[in-house]
């Protein structure tokens, strides 16, 4: 009888430390930040017709969520992917996830629809519009002088010394160049320089600034951390034909971790004229300090 007791006994403490195990687990995942949670887009497939996706860059993975769906990349144009229903009028609700080149991870939610309202989507656009909410173009009074910061952007604006000369690309008759870097109380101001060599305006949708990964992005999936700005000086959306403008940013400090690179990317609105620079530490550590400058406060 002993050992029966002590039999249940073992078993019931068992069942209580499992279950303190699980209620732990959960409690780990329910607590998992918002920053950890990949934001999933909703589309509606078909039976009778094909779903087209565009991403921004070459699919490396598709991974489906059940049955119902079909999925594949379209012959010789290796970022897009054709998506249906392999049965009529599914009920439940599935999902599938896309990985492409550039390490970007997509999440989709599905549902049956026998007349969808979409049938193509543009990731590209996606992503040029959330990005675009993301980056701030009405700047913030809050940084102890504000008249002072601004006499700070007129006079770098005039200032001709340039600190870099190998940050800077050249494509479709547009230079996009860095500049100088300089600091000032927890602040750097990034002075860029848009050169337009080409027959054609180059009309800026918005320039982004993004702590990205350095690493080969074919193996490893990344979230990249935009940088907010908190002013920009002058407010240019317009680089005429055969002209060149400079604009410069003010961000917060930053320093990047090991593997970490800061990236400054111009898309051009209606075009595909797109550019971008790769800032690494060896760059930020060579910042002058503003205060430090022979420019005159007027």
């Amino acid at each position: 009888m002993n050992s029966k007791i002590r039999h249940q006994t073992f078993i019931f403490i068992f069942i209580l430390l499992i279950s303190k195990i699980y209620a732990q687990d959960s409690t780990v995942i329910d607590s998992l930040p918002d920053e950890a949670k990949v934001e999933s887009y909703r589309i509606e497939v078909t039976y009778q017709k094909t779903t087209h996706l565009l991403f921004p860059s070459l699919i490396r993975y598709v991974d489906l969520g059940s049955d119902f769906l079909i999925a594949g990349k379209a012959e010789d144009i290796g970022n897009v992917l054709r998506l249906k229903s392999s049965v009529r009028d599914f009920e439940e609700e599935t999902n599938f996830s896309v990985i492409t080149e550039d390490g970007k991870f997509y999440s989709f939610e599905v549902v049956y629809n026998s007349h969808p309202n979409t049938l193509s989507y543009d990731l590209l656009n996606l992503q040029r519009m959330k990005e675009k909410e993301n980056f701030t173009e009405v700047f913030f009074e809050d940084l102890g002088s504000g008249t002072v910061v601004q006499r700070f952007l007129e006079n770098l604006y005039h200032y001709p010394k340039r600190i870099f000369k190998h940050i800077s690309t050249k494509s479709y008759g547009i230079q996009f160049s860095l500049r100088s870097l300089y600091v000032d109380e927890g602040k750097i101001y990034f002075v860029i320089e848009i050169k337009n060599s080409s027959p054609m305006d180059y009309e800026i949708d918005f320039i982004q600034f993004k702590v990205a990964d350095k690493r080969n992005l074919k193996r490893t999936i990344v979230q990249d951390k935009l940088l907010k700005p908190i002013r920009a000086y002058p407010p240019i959306d317009n680089v005429s034909h055969q002209s060149e403008n400079r604009m410069i940013f003010l961000l917060d400090q930053v320093s990047l971790l090991d593997g970490k690179v800061l990236r400054i990317e111009m898309f051009e609105k209606n075009g595909n004229r797109h550019q971008k620079l790769q800032i690494e530490n060896d760059d930020l550590i060579q910042a002058r300090i503003l205060k430090d400058l022979p420019i005159q406060m007027k």
